[in-house]
């Protein structure tokens, strides 16, 4: 099993930034890609970044490449979302999982956090 544990979300003015961590635990945690989604009311959850778990390397929805930068850290089996220029339409909980990288593109993972919301006011 692995548990995901998000923090750092909270209300923000359009414009603004925030960086929100999920913290992994679990034994098997390090050895999945993690990644990034949203879901606002009314809608489905969203893609928005992942970052696989041998070598690092990266991808973006379209709706948040260049805004947005998922990051981690291995010591402390952490991962981060680094959202600048927030924009009200980006007000959603914000999710994070554990999976395969390919596979989280199509909105699949193994392993969800219990969400973090984000509100951004215009």
């Amino acid at each position: 099993q692995v548990q995901l544990e998000e923090s750092g979300g909270g209300l923000v003015q359009a414009g603004g930034s925030l960086r929100l961590s999920c913290a992994a635990s679990g034994r098997t945690s390090s050895t999945y890609s993690k990644g990034w989604f949203r879901q606002a009311p009314g809608r489905d959850r969203e893609f928005l970044a992942a970052i696989r778990w041998s070598g690092g390397s990266t991808r973006y929805a379209d709706s948040v490449k260049g805004r947005f930068t998922i990051s981690r850290d291995n010591a402390k089996n952490t991962v981060f979302l680094q959202m600048n220029n927030l924009k009200p339409e980006d007000t959603a909980v914000y999710y994070c999982a554990a999976g395969n990288y390919d596979r989280m593109w199509w909105r699949e993972a193994n392993y969800w956090g219990q969400g973090t919301q984000v509100t951004v006011s215009s």
